[in-house]
C-alpha cells in the first residue's frame, strides 16, 4: 500500500516556475516507477512525466520536455517535479501517482498506476 501527498501548486505568473512536491508513505516507494498526470477543466487526464525506481529512466510529454524536471529520492520516500516556463496552457490538477512495478512500457497509461494523491493545483496566469 502507497499513499500519496502533493503540494507546491500555486498561481504563477506565464514564465514562472512551481516545484511540486509527492510525499510517500509505504515500504514500496523506492521499488516502483512513479508518475505525474495533470487534468485541465473538462479535459481528461494527461500524462506528464514518468519515472522508474531508480531514476534512471525517466520519459516526458512532449508537451513539457525541456522545461520540466522529474527527480526521486527513495531516501526521502520524495518525487519531485521542476516547472520552468509555465504556460497559461499548463493550468490544471496536478496528480502524482504510484505504480505497482519498477518500470513498465506503458508507462503513459493512467490507468497502470494504482496509487494516486488528492491533486494540487497549479493555476498560470498570462
Amino acid at each position: 500500500q502507497v499513499q500519496l501527498v502533493e503540494s507546491g501548486g500555486g498561481l504563477v505568473q506565464a514564465g514562472g516556475s512551481l516545484r511540486l512536491s509527492c510525499a510517500a508513505s509505504g515500504r514500496t516507494f523506492s521499488s516502483v516507477a512513479m508518475g505525474w498526470f495533470r487534468q485541465a477543466p473538462g479535459k481528461e487526464r494527461q500524462f506528464v512525466v514518468a519515472i522508474n525506481w531508480s531514476g534512471g529512466r525517466i520519459y516526458y510529454a512532449d508537451s513539457v520536455k525541456g522545461r520540466f524536471t522529474i527527480s526521486r529520492d527513495n531516501a526521502k520516500n520524495t518525487v519531485w517535479l521542476r516547472m520552468n516556463s509555465l504556460k497559461s496552457e499548463d493550468t490544471a490538477v496536478y496528480y502524482c501517482a504510484a505504480a505497482t512495478l519498477p518500470w513498465f512500457f506503458e508507462y503513459s497509461d493512467s490507468s497502470q498506476y494504482h496509487y494516486w494523491g488528492q491533486g494540487t493545483q497549479v493555476t498560470v496566469s498570462s
